[in-house]
């Protein structure tokens, strides 16, 4: 069935709203999203009730529900049963939008690379020039960066002139970690801690004693400690981390890329069963794709 625009505006008004407050959704709701009169978007909803698309709910929290027909006029699954795509503005996810499909229209340019993205959600709500960030996807993690060219409120699809690609490895963690662990003991003096980092060419060591993790000692932490007069015979665990961030060998490195904006680390422990096995750096991520 050929729908007119502004019905498929407010489906997919309809459907992101619902998605968003799970209940359902009344028409003057609508009609504030799409700056349209409540009125006129009152009037589509009984058309579109009368063809099966929406289903009214009587009562004071009454509405409307998108119907499955309306998804598949919409050539959309249940969103509830797919794994979000986000679209992100300045860092921060659009609310109700995500992405439903990328087709890339320009992949063999040399000089260009263009997509139509094509969105659950009203596209009004993007500017012609607003840089966004989209994934990352489900299956092979792909990032896509770029600056919006075009709009298409039809297809409900951003025009998107793409900056930006980026796959994050499902690889585990063992595969990228430095290995084998080097470790300091809590004795370690400040002057031995400086001449193993500068021999191995290395920031930072765990700390441990009888194969127990006691914490972490950095470049950082021990030129605090000489700001502070220590002496260079002070040992590494008066200026050690006890609170260290560890991460299974089995994780998947794009787990735990954000862990360390988060946590505001240089490093994290790699545990085996417990016990450490290795260490990973942002050097080590930023070596696998640099561009992040």
């Amino acid at each position: 069935m050929d729908l007119s625009l502004i019905q498929k505006e407010i489906l997919i008004t309809l459907i992101t709203l619902y998605h968003q407050h799970s209940h359902a959704i009344k028409g003057e709701e609508i009609a504030e999203v799409l700056n349209r009169n409540p009125g006129t978007v009152r009037n589509q909803m009984q058309a579109l009730k009368a063809i099966g698309f929406v289903d009214g709910v009587p009562g004071p929290k009454g509405g409307y529900n998108p119907t499955a027909l309306a998804y598949r006029e919409l050539n959309l699954s249940n969103l509830d049963q797919e794994a979000t795509v986000p679209v992100l503005r300045n860092g921060e996810p659009v609310p109700g939008m995500r992405v439903t499909e990328v087709d890339f229209t320009t992949l063999c340019h040399p000089d260009l690379c263009h997509a139509m993205v094509k969105v659950g959600g009203s596209v009004k709500t993007f500017e012609i020039g607003e840089e966004i960030t989209i994934g990352p996807t489900p299956v092979n993690k792909l990032i896509i960066r770029g600056e919006i060219y075009g709009k298409d409120e039809v297809q409900q699809s951003i025009l998107l002139s793409i900056s930006e690609m980026i796959s994050l490895p499902k690889k585990a963690i063992r595969n990228f970690m430095s290995t084998p662990l080097i470790t300091l003991s809590p004795g370690t003096s400040f002057r031995q801690a400086l001449h193993l980092f500068t021999a191995k060419h290395i920031h930072g060591a765990p700390v441990m004693e009888g194969g127990k993790l006691l914490g972490i000692v950095t470049l950082t932490d021990i030129a605090h400690g000489l700001d502070r007069d220590l002496p260079m015979d002070t040992p590494v665990s008066s200026v050690m981390t006890s609170d260290v961030v560890l991460a299974e060998a089995d994780t998947r490195l794009y787990e735990v890329v954000t862990r360390f904006k988060e946590k505001e680390i240089g490093r994290l422990i790699v545990v085996d069963g417990g016990k450490p096995v290795g260490i990973l750096t942002q050097s080590d991520v930023l070596g696998v794709f640099p561009s992040l």
